[in-house]
């Protein structure tokens, strides 16, 4: 009779998560090609990334220079760190949200391609298909996304000139003794069958 193991608890059986930093970030939202290529194909407004960028490392600057003489210098690399962190991880997730929104578009409108289903056509005449709707908002999220990585762009800088140094996101040391000491909880439970 074989005996029954007991689960693994969740925890250690998750990977770690990956660092959000803006190379990734910079993989994930459109590049000024594309950015430029979606505002002239939809008559869109185009993003000013340089406008964008320097208008957040300006503002970043600005709240350090508030904080003078208040904040030591570690707490200064602290403080810094979320908060651009935090532009960075919205770039990233304003570009995982872009990329999703392509692929719906692009599946929607690869239906259209085929003739017998009625229910991808077009509306009626003066209003969008869903294909077109999804692939507009698309384009849309594409230029919202290159404007957050402009932001994150401009805060690294700031990051840079407020610290000294070159920013690098934020992960916490992983606790392995719970893990460790459950699993050699469950271990010896085990031995009693």
């Amino acid at each position: 009779m074989a005996s029954k193991r007991p689960s693994q608890p969740a925890a250690a059986n998750q990977p770690a998560r990956r660092a959000i930093t803006l190379e990734l970030a910079t993989e994930t939202c459109p590049d000024a090609e594309i950015a430029e290529k979606i505002a002239n194909h939809f008559g869109l407004e185009p993003v000013e990334y340089d406008s964008v960028r320097d208008e957040h490392r300006r503002a970043v600057e600005q709240m350090a220079a508030a904080f003078a003489g208040t904040l030591n210098e570690k707490a200064t690399e602290m403080h810094f760190q979320r908060v651009v962190g935090s532009l960075v991880g919205s770039a990233f997730g304003a570009g995982q949200f872009y990329s999703q929104k392509v692929s719906e578009a692009r599946d929607l409108t690869s239906k259209l391609a085929n003739d017998h289903r009625d229910e991808d056509r077009d509306g009626p005449a003066g209003f969008d298909s869903r294909a077109q709707r999804a692939r507009s908002f698309a384009a849309e999220m594409g230029l919202q996304a290159y404007a957050q990585l402009a932001a994150a762009d401009g805060a690294v800088q700031a990051y840079r000139q407020v610290t000294g140094q070159d920013w690098k996101p934020y992960v916490a040391a992983v606790d392995n003794t719970q893990a460790v000491d459950r699993r050699s909880a469950v271990a010896e439970i085990s031995a009693f069958g």
